[in-house]
């Protein structure tokens, strides 16, 4: 595809050789247009750059006719309450606006206020480092998992726990699906502090890759601490992706929510007695039920496929 002042240099040039009606009819450009386009071009001793198609921008651009004193009123109450919300700061405005007998902004203006600010009238919390300095507390960016993101076999790796509490003694599954294969695995843990889910993810990992020839893998969790501190340390160590569900968006994990019904109401419920007894012997009878699980059981999702790990 040509570039824009290149299509216009090549208009010209077969305006020149044919002639000015044969060139309207054949590119449906005016005569006023291409008489500017020459001009523009022998202006600049026949400087290609100069067919560039100029900036439409209005000269002079309507200004914003909302007074100083609200946009400070506005930044005032974000710094009051903060980083809240235009439709909000709308109604905590509107007081202040009557008040001195001026017109409330919109919701959308006030958008458009905050946006032109250069701090964006965002506050942050504060915190002091090892030297005594007082800086910002920025909430740290997380890696969230891509629209659509297409996977091979054993490439992508949902993770989730599920917790079980008898006579105020928590217990805790750590639960991890292929969504594509539907090749789940599980573990019981003693709590779920990061380096317990850490340490079970670890073993996981290792049966995983061992079988995919160390092939990386991207790992997608929720936002709870138990996939914080360690974990995520684990993940960064071993060159793996780490994808966050977004707040409060369990369909983004749909396919480990659906098998952590499916483990309790199949396996769970009928051994818990032995969950909160005997964790190891809980394991292991749970080891027998993954392996039935993958290998003989039929999935809805597969059709009613027999499970199978590929080769």
């Amino acid at each position: 595809m040509i570039s824009e002042e290149a299509r216009r240099k090549k208009i010209l040039d077969f305006w020149k050789k044919y002639g000015l009606e044969a060139t309207k009819e054949a590119f449906g450009v005016s005569r006023r247009t291409l008489f500017r386009w020459k001009k523009s071009f022998n202006d600049a001793n026949g400087d290609i750059k100069a067919l560039n198609p100029k900036s439409r921008k209005p000269k002079r651009v309507r200004e914003s006719n909302v007074p100083l004193e609200v946009i400070k009123e506005i930044k005032r109450l974000r710094k009051v309450y903060p980083n809240i919300g235009k439709a909000k700061l709308y109604h905590l405005l509107k007081p202040f606006c009557e008040a001195k007998g001026v017109k409330t902004p919109s919701e959308s203006t006030i958008g458009r206020i905050i946006a032109k600010a250069p701090d964006k009238m965002r506050i942050f919390p504060y915190r002091i480092d090892t030297k005594g300095r007082v800086k910002p507390k920025k909430k740290k960016q997380k890696n969230r998992k891509p629209k659509n993101l297409k996977s091979k076999p054993f490439e992508l790796w949902a993770v989730d726990t599920i917790q079980i509490v008898s006579n105020g003694i928590k217990r805790y599954i750590l639960t991890m699906i292929d969504p594509l294969t539907r090749i789940a695995f599980a573990v019981a843990i003693p709590s779920k502090r990061a380096k317990h889910t850490a340490y079970a993810l670890e073993a996981l990992i290792d049966g995983i890759t061992s079988i995919k020839q160390k092939r990386k893998l991207a790992i997608l969790s929720d936002n709870g601490s138990e996939f914080k501190k360690e974990f995520d340390a684990l993940l960064e160590q071993k060159g793996f992706t780490h994808y966050w569900t977004y707040p409060k968006g369990p369909q983004m994990n749909a396919h480990n929510e659906r098998f952590n019904i499916t483990i309790q109401e199949q396996f769970i419920q009928y051994y818990e007695d032995v969950l909160f007894t005997d964790l190891q012997e809980f394991n292991k009878k749970l080891a027998k039920w993954l392996i039935d699980y993958n290998t003989k059981i039929p999935h809805y999702s597969l059709n009613l496929i027999l499970g199978t790990i590929p080769p």
